[in-house]
């Protein structure tokens, strides 16, 4: 029992209800990360509550600008990518919303890989736009075209170390050093190579992004995103060029962010102090838990998942229903010399098949409907990083909203299949994937046929 106000016996039921046996700040021995399910927090005094609205100390306020599950969890993920800070928000996009916002500000430019998630896409030339924010998309593997791309407004190199869906592997120190080059930082989407199989840092990046809600979780329940500085970037350098970090505002006092955090954490204080805060891409506390509980075992799915996925996808490539397997691990892809370089762990388990097409469009989609239908252990869901394998068609789910000409660009045709493995028997989900594709071959060659007598 405590002395306070809380527990007195003179206080009466409604107050007791309320407050009775807790004390805010009792610190606990808990073996686990423990979850601090609350809206807000109390302060000890009005000056320290004064001192942490100004980012004069640090410390908890409101779960809309972070948590202590939170915080632990973005503390998790910088180790993991040998970084200096994070902010963790409410899913992946969002993440990428928040690091381009504080990066390109007002008028900023984008170069970008032409081969990303389809919801980046969306982002990225549709709603920022809104924000007077451009960007141009550039064949990766093209190094003439980042450098010509880049002028006086931009802001930032955009790419994913593995794209989604054919996982093409991008030659990241060669793109770090053209952005550098060109005075911008290189934020890199990890999703699908993960902390384990790459750190996109060690080869000049300077911020990495992650879909949380995929592997980092793991088991799909839980929404979640995570920006890292990797604190290898001085936005101090040109001090014009970057005035959100380096111009006194007056909502963060009379410091500007780089002389109040300095380098490698600024960043992290204008996302949560300025765009968390004002939009509300919150984490909550029991989503970052979640994750939380998910990292622990980020290396052994991971590991598990890569060996089963390079041998489904050896197998696949026998396979005479399979027009194409589009994974770097296999000698003749086009990026497995480049996997060999920055994935030797393994290549992540996210690729995609394209199927034998029949030469009408109506069949083939006929095709890819029965093939997908026709699975019993791989699952149709849009996610990815899942213990469960799963399947999805990008052309009419995550890249739908693309032009005919983008998916083309981007090597996604009506037959491709995207495929993530899981941590199921590699052999169940190969049978799996070999029934359903003789059933899909075998009845539309019928129809077919059919078609000709």
């Amino acid at each position: 029992m405590t002395d306070t106000a809380a527990s007195a016996p003179d206080t009466r039921f409604a107050t007791k209800q309320v407050q009775a046996a807790y004390v805010s700040g009792t610190p606990q021995n808990t073996a686990v990360p423990p979850l601090y399910q609350s809206a807000a927090y109390e302060f000890g005094s009005l000056a320290e509550a004064r001192d942490l609205f100004a980012l004069r100390r640090a410390g908890n306020i409101y779960s809309r600008n972070a948590s202590p599950t939170q915080q632990l969890l973005e503390e998790r993920v910088t180790a993991l990518e040998g970084g200096v800070s994070a902010v963790a928000v409410a899913s992946g996009q969002a993440a990428v919303a928040v690091t381009i916002l504080a990066l390109a500000g007002r008028g900023g430019h984008v170069v970008a890989a032409d081969r990303l998630y389809g919801g980046t896409v969306d982002l990225l030339q549709d709603t920022l736009a809104d924000f007077g924010i451009t960007v141009t998309f550039v064949d990766q593997d093209d190094p003439e075209a980042w450098r010509a791309a880049a002028h006086d407004r931009t802001r930032l190199f955009f790419a994913e170390s593995v794209a989604n869906p054919l996982a093409q592997v991008l030659d990241i120190r060669t793109v770090a050093d053209l952005a550098h080059a060109a005075g911008v930082p290189l934020v890199i989407d990890s999703t699908v190579g993960t902390p384990y199989l790459i750190r996109p840092g060690e080869h000049g990046a300077d911020i990495v992004v992650h879909s949380a809600t995929k592997y980092l979780s793991g088991h799909g329940t839980s929404l979640g995103g995570v920006a890292v500085d990797l604190g290898s970037f001085d936005f101090g350098a040109e001090p014009a060029r970057w005035p959100q970090f380096t111009a006194q505002h007056d909502r963060f006092g009379p410091l500007s962010l780089w002389e109040r955090f300095g380098q490698g954490f600024a960043f992290a204080a204008l996302v949560k102090a300025k765009y968390v805060h004002d939009l509300g891409p919150s984490l909550s506390p029991f989503n970052a838990h979640q994750i939380l509980q998910g990292i622990e075992t980020l290396d052994l799915r991971v590991s598990r998942q890569s060996a089963s996925a390079q041998a489904i996808a050896e197998a696949l490539a026998q396979n005479p229903a399979v027009a194409a397997v589009h994974h770097p691990g296999l000698a003749g892809n086009p990026w497995h010399d480049l996997a060999a370089r920055y994935l030797p762990r393994g290549i992540p388990a996210v690729f995609s098949i394209d199927l034998v097409s029949t030469g009408d469009e109506a069949l083939d989609q006929e095709r890819v409907e029965r093939f997908v239908d026709g699975l019993k252990i791989v699952r149709l869901v849009a996610n990815i990083g899942d213990a469960r394998s799963l399947v999805s068609h990008p052309a009419s789910m995550t890249h739908s909203h693309l032009n005919a000409a983008q998916r083309a660009t981007a090597g996604i045709a009506g037959t491709t299949v995207r495929l993530s493995i899981g941590i199921e028997d590699p052999a169940d989900i190969l049978a799996d994937l070999q029934q359903a594709l003789a059933l899909a071959i075998a009845e539309t060659a019928a129809e077919q046929e059919f078609a000709t007598v």
